[in-house]
């Protein structure tokens, strides 16, 4: 079973550091590791569209209209981390849609169709090529101020891209390939 407890062992592992038990245990790795892990987890979910992390959802119209532009507002899901293409084989972005602060503003009617990245909080839930690459950017955040060796940063972050760019591209294989889109010289002649 994986935890936050876990991926943060992996990356205090890579820095050398003493593991932790708990994320509210009184230790300095400990209280490093909680600072982190939240904001460097959404920042990763919002890198990339990971497959583990997609949702689908209906939003309802929001009972107050915008002031001007756009007609419909729709509140964006509590969870919500990154907004994706409604429909996976879509590689352009011909929408309307305007995020403004927690909502999405269109001109496009109730109810508005979604795919977006979710907040993952459950880390069984995450790819395990995910959770390694997490462990490995949280190992990078933490080093200067548990080891003050930026060479040791350097080499982590290294070992971060390579380890980001394989979770990429294991993600990407277990999608369906897409159309490119069609050329504006050809398109125009319609």
């Amino acid at each position: 079973m994986a935890s936050k407890v876990e991926i943060c062992n992996r990356a205090l592992q890579k820095l050398g550091a003493e593991r932790i038990t708990s994320l509210t245990e009184d230790s300095v790795n400990a209280r490093a590791c909680n600072v982190a892990f939240e904001p460097t987890k959404l920042a990763e979910l919002r890198l990339h569209p990971w497959n583990f992390a997609i949702k689908r959802a209906q939003l309802a119209a929001s009972a107050t209209p915008p002031a001007f532009g756009r007609p419909n507002s729709f509140p964006l899901p509590a969870d919500f981390v990154r907004l994706l293409p409604p429909y996976p084989e879509m590689n352009t972005n011909d929408l309307d849609w305007q995020i403004e602060g927690k909502s999405i503003y269109t001109f496009d009617d109730a109810p508005l169709n979604v795919r977006y990245i979710y907040d993952v909080t459950d880390p069984n839930e995450m790819d395990v090529l995910f959770r390694e690459s997490l462990a490995a950017k949280l190992a990078v955040e933490l080093c200067e101020e548990l080891t003050q060796s930026s060479s040791k940063q350097d080499s982590l972050a290294t070992a971060y891209e390579l380890s980001i760019r394989n979770a990429k591209r294991n993600n990407g294989i277990e999608n369906v390939g897409q159309e490119p889109p069609e050329d504006p010289f050809i398109t125009v002649r319609f």
